[in-house]
């Protein structure tokens, strides 16, 4: 265990010195303060009012800029080691496959978490400066779904970087399937649905196993316990389950797929070739 840790702390002390690490930090914490000066707090837009819209904004926002922000600066842990010639020399030591794998998501999780909830600790703290309404559940369950959705990337990007030799194809790999999870899901969904007329519960259930889909419905009912925003596809999903269980489904879920990931990309990195 200290091996593991000792790793933890190398990769958790390299991220901090790197520069994308000062550019991700200050991107959310940008947007905390860029919301502070727009007034967001002291506005209401249909029915949001206060912190609990700033967290909202928040939130809709994070969904799009994290999974990248993680895929980037993630996908090139083991094969940038071995670009580098870092991965031969740190197996040098007396450190097995499974510390150094492993070591290195505990201190990657750490570098990608916690500047994202920083920023709503941030947003917390100046709502209690300012007298407002903490809502202290929403933030919570917010803290739950970051953790969340942080565990399903950085579960698949150790796995692409497990099989992929070079940076660059790692690069290219991550950014194909951020783009296909954002965007090309939903539209090549709504064309099957209107070309081949499927049924709609199947359409909802592939929709809803994309986990920044489930992310951004779960983020929406948390506001919107009836899904009123989202039309006739609420009465599907309220019927199959209750709000809190849909919640606690969107948290388990996307965990279960990062560490599923992880683990498939532990055993491709431990049997194939490592320089």
């Amino acid at each position: 265990m200290k091996n593991l840790y000792l790793i933890a702390y190398l990769d958790l002390k390299e991220s901090i010195r790197a520069k994308w690490f000062l550019v991700y930090s200050l991107v959310f914490g940008g947007l905390i303060a860029l919301f502070f000066i727009a007034g967001v707090t002291e506005s209401q837009v249909m029915g949001f009012s206060g912190l609990s819209r700033l967290l909202l904004m928040y939130i809709q926002i994070t969904i799009v800029i994290l999974p990248i922000f993680i895929l980037i600066t993630t996908v090139r842990s083991i094969s940038g080691d071995r670009d580098n010639h870092i991965l031969e020399y740190m197996l040098s030591f007396p450190i097995s496959l499974k510390q150094y794998y492993w070591g290195k998501i505990i201190g990657r999780f750490i570098t990608v978490y916690l500047p994202v909830i920083f920023a709503m600790i941030l947003a917390v703290l100046y709502g209690l400066f300012k007298g407002a309404d903490i809502p202290w559940n929403i933030f919570f369950l917010y803290t739950g779904l970051l953790f969340a959705l942080s565990s399903t990337f950085l579960g698949i990007a150790f796995f692409i970087s497990s099989f992929v030799k070079s940076s660059e194809v790692a690069l290219g790999i991550a950014f194909f399937i951020w783009i296909f999870l954002l965007a090309f899901i939903d539209i090549g969904l709504i064309s099957l649905m209107m070309q081949q007329r499927i049924n709609e519960e199947v359409i909802i259930f592939i929709a809803m196993i994309n986990p920044m889909e489930l992310f951004r419905v779960a983020a929406i009912s948390l506001f919107d316990p009836e899904l009123t925003v989202m039309g006739p596809v609420a009465f599907y999903i309220l019927d199959l389950m209750s709000q809190k269980t849909f919640v606690l489904l969107s948290v388990g879920y996307p965990i279960f797929i990062g560490l599923f990931f992880a683990f498939i990309g532990f055993k491709i990195f431990e049997k194939k070739d490592l320089v």
